[in-house]
């Protein structure tokens, strides 16, 4: 690949840029990843608020998770291309599906606001360890696949991690 450039908020002019740095919240020079997660709580609140239909059914859910999965893995690739590393910090698209993955869990419309708050919170700080930490085999992807996909997939298996704290969280506290 090319040297590595710094990425720019001329960028998110871009459509494909912007989405792949998480519509400029990649672009924190202090922990982008962390932020990138941060910028998916609100989506997340959205998406549950104004597409009911997504999280309500777990099919729907999983639909939109893919087709946030499909369109990052290509958003990456390039964003990535084009500063000249596969997965830049400022690419935090992956960190928005993974925290969704995380949400899956969640049942959304039969938990009162406080109790969302409290999983939306406790699936924050459980994605975030997961994804820094990269358990097997979420560290073999970020290793070995190479491209939008790859820098999409080992969230995406963070997310699943996460997604079974939570699962168990509300098995053993309740809903």
């Amino acid at each position: 690949m090319n040297s590595v450039k710094r990425p720019t908020v001329k960028m998110l002019l871009n459509p494909i840029h912007a989405i792949s740095m998480g519509f400029g919240s990649g672009l924190s020079t202090f922990a982008p990843g962390t932020v990138g997660t941060l910028a998916a709580i609100p989506l997340y609140i959205i998406a549950a608020h104004y597409l009911p239909w997504s999280v309500s059914e777990p099919f729907n859910f999983l639909v939109l998770i893919t087709i946030m999965l499909v369109l990052g893995s290509v958003c990456a690739h390039y964003t990535g291309k084009a500063l000249g590393v596969t997965d830049h910090g400022a690419i935090v698209w992956d960190e928005v599906v993974g925290y969704f993955v995380t949400m899956f869990a969640l049942p959304y419309e039969s938990t009162s606001l406080f109790e969302l708050w409290v999983w939306i919170i406790v699936g924050f700080f459980a994605f975030r360890f997961f994804d820094i930490f990269k358990p097997w085999p979420a560290s073999w992807v970020d290793k070995n696949v190479k491209n939008g996909f790859g820098v999409m997939f080992d969230d995406v298996i963070a997310g699943v991690f996460s997604g079974v704290v939570i699962f168990v969280g509300l098995k053993l506290f309740g809903s």
